[in-house]
């Protein structure tokens, strides 16, 4: 399924579209005859991932379904400065408007998906995963977790409804590890994994000892996190969290953790250098 065939994804399309251009788009409306054809290629600035065409064809759509947009390559194919990643051809004004919302979506999901790439390969020949986070973008969750996965990363859960995470203040709020995961155990079908976030070793035996399906290590320092894999000794998934864009990820990975979430791959990532340059027929 085509992540633009979401209909979360179509109502956020047609809600950028309302935003950038509910009041008309005077300057196109203004100096370029509703007539006019127009023909553009999407050239790329930097290396990087792609990902995001299917996404600015369905602004094209939502404006012009008679733009026609060609791709030269799918998400998650690496690119190259001065690549010419796609071509549009069609009415000058529709293309013109759509222009930014399109191109907004692309850099930021392509940045997404380099950002993602490049954080994989840091890690290559460990077993760890690369994966995301819930800090995401409001209403872009859909697309940032997709753009995750172009870049060879995993998803963590969508939405709280995934799965069970028990978290600090969760743990307060229950008096104690053994409670929270006892309550949750008893609350939730077996279908659903439970990870807690631990902070230090001690607690890490105590969700151990309450059954935790996953222990996510918060902040541990490398060799803080290389105990606790030896302590949990393959007994539940080991998850390094905590600021992980700004660390070493080989050396997080040469630690043996299982997976690696960053929420900067979503909440800060750097948009792609991609314009898009056409010409009149």
């Amino acid at each position: 399924m085509k992540i633009t065939s979401i209909p979360s994804v179509q109502a956020l399309l047609r809600t950028a579209l309302e935003e950038d251009a509910g009041g008309g788009d005077i300057t196109t409306l203004a100096t370029i005859s509703q007539k006019a054809g127009a023909h553009g290629r999407y050239i790329a600035k930097e290396d990087g991932i792609l990902c995001g065409m299917d996404v600015v064809q369905a602004v094209f759509s939502l404006l012009d379904s008679d733009i026609n947009l060609q791709t030269h390559m799918p998400d998650g194919t690496p690119f190259h400065k001065g690549d010419v990643l796609a071509e549009v051809s069609g009415n000058a004004g529709s293309i013109l408007t759509g222009e930014r919302v399109g191109l907004n979506l692309l850099q930021h999901m392509s940045g997404i998906a380099t950002a993602t790439a490049k954080a994989v390969e840091s890690i290559s020949g460990y077993k760890a995963k690369i994966t995301d986070t819930r800090k995401t973008t409001p209403g872009l969750r859909h697309l940032e977790k997709y753009a995750v996965r172009c870049g060879g990363g995993v998803n963590h859960r969508f939405n709280l409804s995934d799965g069970v995470l028990i978290k600090d203040n969760h743990i307060v709020a229950a008096g104690g590890i053994q409670n929270a995961v006892a309550a949750a155990r008893a609350a939730v079908p077996h279908t659903l994994k439970i990870e807690v976030e631990v902070e230090n070793l001690e607690m890490l035996q105590e969700a151990l000892d309450a059954g935790a399906d996953i222990i996510m290590l918060d902040n541990m320092s490398y060799e803080e996190m290389q105990k606790a894999v030896e302590i949990v000794a393959g007994r539940a998934l080991t998850e390094a969290s905590g600021n992980m864009g700004e660390k070493d990820l080989n050396a997080v990975a040469r630690t043996g953790v299982d997976l690696i979430s960053i929420g900067a791959l979503t909440h800060s990532v750097r948009a792609m250098d991609i314009s898009l340059k056409f010409k009149l027929f």
